[in-house]
């Protein structure tokens, strides 16, 4: 495969502004807010003393993959006319399937034209029924108020069963037999050969590593800003990206997705993306000692470092 550069403002930073003290504090309160155990104290009275940014990338590709097989398989026989056979069986990507919208996941199955034939059903033995589980065959089952004995409280005759201590088996009305699951009481399977076609969305992530202290596990919850979005048959490694792990780590997807997924399947479409997402790293001073707190994602969602105002909580 031979790349394409792409060539990214090495200013692309600038497109998100730095976070303001004023929003750190906001996002922080609001935070302290939704957590039922957190005091407002160290949100609302804490003073900010120093913040550091540390803007990270995030790089997505994504292979949009169609795969097919074949298998037998039966449902019941509802008498239409069969032409098993009587022409060539289609290999299974000869046959014409409308494909989903792209990047979705979907299955479809299709009966495999001139594959099918019928039979007795082996389940039921050709009869369209079967023993009912519940009863057994017997028509009926131990009643249940009074367990079978007859009689109810102080002895006097259960009004359920009329004495009898059993009642009609509700699953089978009574008929000891039910009908065949298999065939749903058609006495006779199509038993034919089944396509299934299985669309499906492979993605896999890189975040470039960053020094702030917050696990990259948390950036997985928030997006940031879109910086590129490319869609082809086949996309190219982001060679010319300024950021030079992420350059490296596309090259090397890419490679990967290409040589993993063109074995047993067909690549239908890829999209590539790089996000750059805004991280805080905010220091605040409350009761004379400092504590941090990390503002990260469009979202601004925060995750803070030993709070210092916690309870218990207790629902009764």
């Amino acid at each position: 495969m031979t790349a394409d550069t792409l060539v990214i403002p090495l200013g692309i930073l600038e497109l998100i502004p730095a976070l303001t003290k004023e929003e750190a504090q906001k996002a922080f309160c609001s935070f302290a807010k939704s957590e039922c155990c957190y005091s407002s104290g160290p949100a609302t009275d804490g003073v900010i003393t120093n913040m550091e940014h540390f803007n990270t990338y995030r790089y997505r590709l994504e292979t949009y993959t169609e795969s097919r097989k074949m298998e037998w398989t039966t449902k019941p026989y509802e008498g239409q006319p069969l032409n098993a056979f009587t022409q060539i069986v289609p290999n299974p990507w000869e046959i014409q399937v409308q494909v989903p919208a792209m990047f979705t996941d979907t299955t479809k199955d299709i009966e495999v034209p001139n594959t099918a034939s019928v039979k007795p059903c082996d389940t039921c033995s050709a009869s369209g029924h079967c023993q009912c589980t519940k009863c057994h065959g017997s028509k009926s089952i131990q009643c249940s108020m009074c367990t079978g004995a007859g009689k109810g409280a102080e002895e006097k005759v259960c009004v359920n069963c009329n004495g009898a201590g059993k009642v009609k088996c509700p699953d089978c009305s009574g008929q000891g037999t039910i009908v065949c699951n298999t065939c749903k009481g058609k006495q006779k399977l199509l038993m034919y050969i089944k396509l299934i076609v299985e669309w499906k969305n492979n993605v896999d992530d890189y975040i470039v590593e960053q020094s702030s202290g917050l696990e990259k596990k948390h950036l997985d919850a928030v997006t940031g800003k879109k910086l590129f979005k490319d869609t082809k048959f086949m996309v190219y490694p982001l060679n010319g990206f300024p950021e030079h792990n992420l350059a490296e780590a596309s090259e090397r997807m890419v490679r990967e997705h290409h040589s993993k997924f063109s074995q047993k399947s067909r690549i239908m479409q890829q999209q590539q993306s790089v996000e750059l997402i805004p991280i805080a790293k905010v220091t605040y001073r409350w009761q004379e000692k400092d504590y941090v707190y990390f503002v990260y994602g469009i979202e601004s969602k925060v995750k803070a470092v030993d709070y210092p105002a916690t309870c218990c909580c207790t629902i009764i």
